[in-house]
């Protein structure tokens, strides 16, 4: 049974799992963040389990549990997507059952792990996206991870992907801007109706201008920004565009141009406490906390973009 498909064109925030200080889940502070979130208009979509949500370090429990709270924080209003991440086939199959069943409306559909070091047969990705809408219903998002890596999809691929029912999105992270700028027209001109989503965090200027939409970890701390910078980018005002990208860039070095991007994460949920969204930065391993000094430097990095303490529904 399919699930209703939802507009996913506006700005998509991949919102952080709160942890209490003992690492356990704070789910008052998901109830504070996605109220926030799903209080802008143009906030589209909550994106968790993803990699700023730390999905594959949750218990399965834990996961049905955060896609269950995040839908309550909004009262079901704004759309949750969840990551579907599971290795096999029929293993991400049955985490996607659970999602819709926890009232997640779409799935950003991750890549094979093993694929992230030995490549994919041909086929394969196009298997698992067909097999998770057949046995599921739940919408999906094409995730092209970036280039670097061996599970980047050549354009083969993504066309045929794109073409399957059920697949009305793509969230394109690509990070190689000559491949964007080869592929996106593509893409556009063979599907346009699929929503096409920059998730570049730290190149969101480039891309910016051929998009209908954001996915990006960076919602969470910078909502107010991205909407305006989002909105310059579709009318093709590079001045007001360019602007609002120098205005976020303190905070991008802060967050994103750190030695990993996995500190990216933890850098998010820093933010996030000076903002008043968050009480502690807690995250869970493999992830450590940031060097001493850090939360100061983003402190500073927000102040420098103007960015104060967030109004929090009541």
């Amino acid at each position: 049974m399919s699930v209703p498909v939802p507009n996913l064109r506006g700005l998509n925030p991949a919102p952080v799992t709160p942890f209490t200080p003992d690492g356990e889940i704070d789910f008052p502070a998901i109830k504070r963040l996605g109220s926030w979130l799903g209080s802008f208009p143009e906030v589209t979509s909550l994106v968790v389990l993803g990699h700023a949500g730390e999905g594959t370090f949750l218990t399965q429990s834990e996961q049905v549990a955060v896609i269950e709270a995040f839908v309550a924080s909004t009262d079901g209003r704004v759309p949750v997507v969840a990551g579907i991440t599971g290795e096999g086939t029929k293993v991400a199959c049955e985490e996607a059952q659970r999602a819709v069943d926890a009232g997640a409306t779409a799935g950003l559909i991750y890549p094979s792990h093993g694929w992230l070091r030995f490549g994919f047969q041909p086929g394969a990705p196009q298997d698992r996206y067909k097999a998770i809408y057949e046995e599921t219903g739940l919408n999906e998002i094409l995730f092209q991870y970036p280039d670097v890596t061996k599970c980047s999809y050549d354009l083969d691929t993504q066309l045929e992907i794109a073409a399957l029912p059920g697949v009305h999105y793509t969230k394109n992270g690509v990070r190689n801007m000559k491949r964007w700028d080869t592929e996106i027209p593509v893409l556009r001109e063979a599907f346009p109706d699929l929503t096409i989503m920059s998730c570049h965090d730290e190149y969101l200027l480039h891309t910016m201008f051929d998009v209908d939409g954001l996915l990006v970890g960076y919602g969470n701390i910078a909502p107010e920004l991205l909407i305006k910078l989002l909105k310059a980018g579709q009318a093709h005002d590079y001045d007001a565009t360019r602007a609002v990208h120098d205005q976020l860039l303190p905070v991008t070095k802060a967050v994103y141009h750190r030695g990993s991007h996995m500190e990216g994460t933890v850098a998010l949920k820093e933010a996030l406490v000076e903002r008043g969204v968050l009480e502690t930065a807690t995250v869970r391993s493999p992830l450590r906390p940031l060097a001493e000094g850090a939360h100061e430097e983003i402190a500073a990095a927000l102040a420098a973009a103007g960015i104060g303490k967030a109004r929090i529904p009541a």
